[in-house]
């Protein structure tokens, strides 16, 4: 499993989720890859992402399990990611 943390560098929402993975630190047991949409325009299309910031969690095989667009606290990342 891992998250797609879908970001741009203009937006500040965005800077606020960086602050929350990075605080959530070791209680985060799923990897958080970050992708600029402006910079990888055709996965940000793949996925539909309209609005930044959006998490996507993804299964081991790739598929999508949920999603959630905006900001989230700690508390609201650690349950997505469960």
């Amino acid at each position: 499993m891992k998250i797609l943390k879908f970001q741009a560098t203009w937006c500040g929402p965005c800077k606020a989720m960086t602050m929350v993975v990075a605080g959530a630190g070791d209680k985060l047991k799923v990897p958080v890859q970050e992708i600029d949409i402006e910079q990888d325009e055709a996965v940000a299309i793949r996925y539909g992402i309209r609005g930044v910031p959006t998490m996507v969690l993804l299964d081991a095989a790739g598929n999508e399990l949920k999603r959630k667009v905006g900001t989230m606290n700690e508390q609201e990342l650690l349950e997505f990611a469960a």
